[in-house]
Formats: C-alpha cells, structure tokens, sequence
C-alpha cells in the first residue's frame, strides 16, 4: 500500500478522534481534516489537489441542501409546513407516540422525495413542536434523520444512492448483457422490511439509548414576563375552536388568563372554552413566548395601531426597548406621547418590574426603566440603538409575522416541487428545488433577507468537506485497500458470506466518506465477487444500494445527520451508542433476505 494511502486513512483516524472528543464543531474538524489532505497534495498527485477539493463544494447534492433551505423557509414564515404537520404530529403523551407520529409520515415521503429535502422541511416545525409540547429535541431529531433514511430505501427515487447504483448497473451493460437492471420497486423488497424494522428498534429503545441534550441557543428561563392582548380574528382557524383544540393551553412560559368578550370577563378559563371573532385573550408570558403567540393562524394583537404603522407587517419585527429617565414621552401615557407617530412602531406589551399594569396599552404612562414590547421595522434598532431616548433597544430572534395568506402557495409551490422530483432522470433535484425557491421569493413566501439568513453555512461547509475527504479516500487508493482486505477474508464463507463482506466494506466508508462515494467504491468489488463465484449480481446490488443508504453510526454516515447535529444538540457518542445496534440490525436483516428474495 502506498504512503498516500497511509496518510489519508491517518488523517480521516484523527478527524473520528477529533469528533468524538469533541475538540471543536464537526464543521472546523472536517475543514481541518480537508486541509490536511489539501496540503499533501504538494508531495504527491495521488492527493486531490485545492482546485479538485473546492469542486466538492459544487456538489449538486450540496448545493440541493443549501437551495432547500430557502424552501424551507418559505414554508415556514408562511406557517405552511406547521399547518400541514399540526393534526399530524398532535400533542402526544410520550417520547414514543412522538416519534411514531414524526416518524411515520417521515418515511412515507421519503420513499418518494429525496431525504435531504424531507428532513429540511421537518428541521423548523420539529423546533417548535419541541418547544410547544416540552418533548426534549435530542429525541426526535436522530429519529428524523434515521426515519428518512430509512424510508428512502424503500424505491429506487427514495435517494440519490439507489439511482447511482443503478447508472452503474446500467453501464455495465454495454460489456455484460447478463447485467440485470434495478425497477422502481426492486430494492423495496428488501428495503421496506428493513424500515420496519429499523423504526421498530427506534421506538423500543431511544428512551434508554438516546440521551436528553440542549441545543446551542437554549437559554435559562426568562424572568421578564409581559401581560399582552391578543384578538381571535373572525372567520379564522381559531374562530369557533376550544382552548384546547387552538393549542392554546399548555404553552411553554406562558398561560391565558382571562377572556375578554363584548365587555364581559371569562377568568376561570378552562381548556373546553369555545373562542369566537373579537374575543381579547390575555396572556402572561415570557417574550419567546410572545413570539409563538404571534405564530399561531387566527391571532393578532389586539391594538390598532398596528394597522397604522408604514412598513407591511410581514417586513416587522419584535423589539424589546428599554426607557430612559430623558425620553421625551416618559411620565406621558403612549397616546398622549403619540408613541406610533413619534417612532413608527407600535407598543405591544410593557413590563414594569414583574407587575401587571391594570391599564389598556394606550392609557399606560410610561416610567423610566419599563421594558418596551415593540413591533416595528428593524430598523428601528439602528436608527434608536444609541438614542437619548432609550437605554436599551435589541431585536428578538426569528420575530417576524407569519404570512398566513400565503400558506396555501407555499404549499402548493412544495408539492409541484415534490411531483418534480420524482421525474429525476429529466429534471435534476437540485433543478426542481432551485425553481421552488425562486418562486418561494417571487410569490412573496419569504423575503430575499430571510432566505439568506435560513443558510446555514456551518452544515453546508460540513458536507462539502466530507466529500472532499471522501474524494481523496479513492484517489489514493486508501478505500480500495481497505475494501479488499475485508472482503478477502469472508470469501471463503461462499456467496453468503462474500455478500455479508460487501455490505460491511460499504457501511463501513458510509459512515466514515459519503453514501454516494461508498456505492461507487462497493460496486466493482461486488461485481467481481458475483463473477468469481458464478453467482448473480443482482443480491449484491441491493446489498450495495441498502448499505451505501443504512449509515446510522457516525454523524458523517449522511448528510442528514450533519443537518440534526446542530438542531438536536448532539454529541459524536449519541450517534454511536443507537447507531452500532441499528446498523448491525439492518445489516443481518438486508443479509438475510435478500438472497431470499433474490437468489444467487
């Protein structure tokens, strides 16, 4: 074996290392590692060389997963996707009605879309379901990602994986007649009892084998509460619903504590109470919780001047304002002040040292020090972030008015998107889903700010990087090496056991290359294992199609695991410890039958 070889399997060793301590972001030790073989290239030509690794960043699978994003996003400051999903997931009881109410839909659509979109669309609504029913993210979001493999292996569109296993059944053709060709349908076989099975092991054992995590960003409870108005828009969703039916009992940091109909007060609000149009809800809350209040179809804060302001509110924000002893309007009530005309936005909530002021928003006088809940364009932050006026003034994160009348486009744009792709072989995904967010933009579902703010780069670096080293484990010859000294030890075992050697050397570069690179590597290996023993080829191209697909123990086995490591607030060790058993499991399964249903 040449040194090249050597050192790529030593680089990709402390890259493993690297991640499993956690010595820095999965994004910068898979940059670090890509470096590396980037700077051994200036020894040796077998290294890819900088202009061949930066092509790995024009990945068309890389570059589907940024484009989805901008997807994404439209669905979700339209409140589509949550509209769509909210029957669906519910509010269920357990970890594990959640994960069978998330996982099933998961892997019905990803037997049809590709599983990077799916679990793209599924990354924002899964956010807030978390948040909404107290469901710890780490439980969900390995599933997710698992749940998506899983049903992609079900036909041959479900992933990129299957196609390129069957681009090269169909090349082979031109010198082997004998070579079969993979339907639609073929890998489902033996795929869709590995997804049984698979989600079948999730659900039986997640509550010991996945551990309850924080993602970054999860913050301590906020002590600040605001009282705030919010009015039941007539002929809405919520309009004729009870409490409960609206999701408005149990809310995270937040409760209503009373009603407020035609003059009338409901205090003693149960969870069977029916809502109607112009119905004032009072809530007493926390400010991310006053930002999934203004989430919510059917519910707008009940002031007028909302309607006043001179920006469109889909282009509004939520600011927090802090008074000071030299502002102008302080000791003067907000209408007095002509707070809306005065600074262009419009008062929502006040806090005053956790009291609740008695008082409608436009009769409270203001006193220096009150906490300000502002909707406002966020230029406000700039134009008053260092103003006599206010000793504070910050925005709040992802506080932007759903555009709720836009739901129905969004949804429309994604299915057009969806039908799309399954018409693979004459319009690309990355086509289809480039087309989707263009029209997200032109039809106004999302903003073009919003839609670069939704990139997340870190996962994207984290993608192009792993092909990268992916690349430079075949071009020095470390992955074939690797690859034959596996295999040549179980082909004593007969087609049994030859079968069994190709699908460990293909899970095995899955979970340390990419899916994609794995397959292409297996495939002239198993070809000629099927030739040396005078067997058919077709049980080691699903084998091959299963395994490239079934990488559940590292977060570099998929490029979805890489999208939930962030989300779900994941360690190296958590995808380890269910993912080992998982892929052991799928393995004696795909094993097993497919000769079963495919004979040698």
């Amino acid at each position: 074996m040449h040194w090249e070889a050597w050192a790529t399997i030593g680089v990709v060793v402390f890259v493993l290392i690297a991640l499993a301590r956690e010595w820095a972001g999965t994004d910068l030790v898979l940059l670090a590692g890509l470096a590396l073989l980037m700077t051994l290239s200036i020894f040796s030509d077998r290294f890819p060389n900088p202009r061949q690794l930066a092509a790995e960043f024009g990945n068309e699978g890389l570059l589907t997963v940024g484009v989805l994003f901008v997807v994404a996003t439209g669905l979700t400051e339209t409140g589509g996707m949550a509209m769509l999903t909210t029957r669906l997931l519910g509010r269920p009881r357990t970890i594990r009605s959640a994960q069978i109410r998330m996982m099933t839909p998961v892997m019905g659509v990803s037997a049809f879309l590709n599983n990077t979109p799916v679990v793209a669309m599924f990354v924002p609504v899964l956010q807030d379901w978390c948040k909404k029913t107290g469901i710890s993210p780490s439980k969900v979001f390995i599933p997710l990602s698992y749940a998506a493999i899983l049903g992609g292996v079900c036909t041959l569109i479900g992933t990129s994986t299957n196609l390129v296993v069957q681009g090269m059944m169909i090349a082979a053709q031109k010198t082997d007649p004998t070579m079969p060709r993979m339907g639609f349908w073929t890998i489902g076989a033996v795929g869709l009892p590995c997804a049984i099975a698979g989600a079948l092991f999730i659900v039986l054992t997640s509550r010991w084998l996945l551990k309850d995590r924080k993602p970054p960003g999860i913050q301590h409870a906020d002590p600040r509460e605001y009282t705030i108005e919010m009015m039941v828009q007539p002929a809405s969703t919520v309009d004729g619903q009870t409490i409960e039916q609206a999701g408005l009992r149990h809310l995270p940091g937040c409760y209503l504590m009373e009603v407020q109909r035609s003059g009338e007060s409901i205090v003693a609000v149960g969870p069977q109470q029916v809502l109607r149009g112009h119905d004032r809800l009072i809530f007493v809350g926390i400010v991310d919780s006053v930002v999934d209040l203004q989430k919510i179809r059917g519910l707008v804060p009940a002031t007028e001047q909302l309607f006043k302001l001179s920006d469109p509110r889909h282009q509004r924000v939520l600011l927090e304002a802090v008074v000071s002893n030299t502002c102008p309007i302080a000791g003067k009530s907000i209408r007095e002040g002509r707070f809306r005309s005065r600074y262009d936005a419009a008062v929502i909530a006040v806090h005053r040292n956790g009291k609740r002021i008695e008082r409608k928003i436009g009769d409270i006088v203001l006193e220096p020090g009150d906490t300000l809940l502002l909707e406002a364009h966020p230029r406000f932050r700039e134009v008053h972030r260092n103003s006599r006026d206010f000793y504070l003034v910050s925005a709040i994160q992802d506080s932007q008015p759903r555009r709720h009348e836009k739901a129905w486009v969004a949804l429309v744009i994604l299915a057009a998107m969806v039908v799309a792709m399954t018409f693979e072989q004459k319009i690309s995904v990355l086509n289809s889903a480039l087309i989707a967010a263009g029209l997200m933009l032109i039809s106004g579902c999302c903003s073009s700010e919003s839609a670069r703010r939704s990139i997340d780069w870190s996962t994207l670096l984290a993608i192009g990087a792993a092909f990268g080293i992916g690349r430079a484990m075949e071009t020095t010859g470390a992955a074939a090496v690797v690859a034959g000294h596996l295999t040549r030890g179980l082909g004593s075992f007969g087609p049994w056991g030859s079968l069994a050697g190709v699908y460990a050397v293909t899970l095995i570069f899955t979970e340390v290359v990419t899916n994609n690179a794995a397959a292409a590597l297996a495939f002239p290996i198993a070809r000629a294992s099927a030739v040396a023993l005078g067997v058919h080829f077709m049980p080691f191209a699903i084998v091959i199609a299963v395994a490239a697909s079934a990488g559940f123990a590292t977060p570099l086995g998929y490029q979805t695991h890489l999208m939930v490591y962030g989300p779900g607030g994941y360690r190296f060790g958590d995808f380890l410890r269910i993912g080992i058993p998982l892929d052991l499991l799928i393995m004696i399964v795909a094993v097993t039958l497919t000769p079963m249903i495919f004979p040698f």
